[in-house]
């Protein structure tokens, strides 16, 4: 699948334990943002070895988790709002690895 609208990093640590309501309330309250919109919002443990990918799409949420067995995922540092905006060739790049 492709994203069809932005793809933002979310800054800090998150909970892998948390379900799609609890990562909509983050994009919501936390960024500002619009859960509904094309956007994916992508979410990454302590250990950056887990990330959760959250989108919006027709007339549901798909929430995508993926675990590294060996390694950790490389996080861009934050712009000053908090996260950080990539193109769909550095979110291939990531989900590559």
């Amino acid at each position: 699948m492709i994203p069809s609208g932005a793809v933002y990093l979310v800054s800090g640590i998150t909970d892998m334990r948390k379900s799609i309501d609890g990562l909509s309330l983050i994009v919501a309250d936390v960024l500002e943002m619009d859960p509904l919109s094309c956007a994916w919002f992508i979410f990454c443990n302590r250990g950056r070895d887990k990330i959760k990918i959250l989108f919006w799409d027709t007339n549901g949420f798909w929430l995508y988790y993926r675990r590294l067995e060996k390694g950790r995922f490389k996080w861009p540092k934050p712009t000053a709002a908090g996260h950080i905006h990539i193109s769909s060739q550095q979110l291939n790049w990531l989900l590559s690895l």
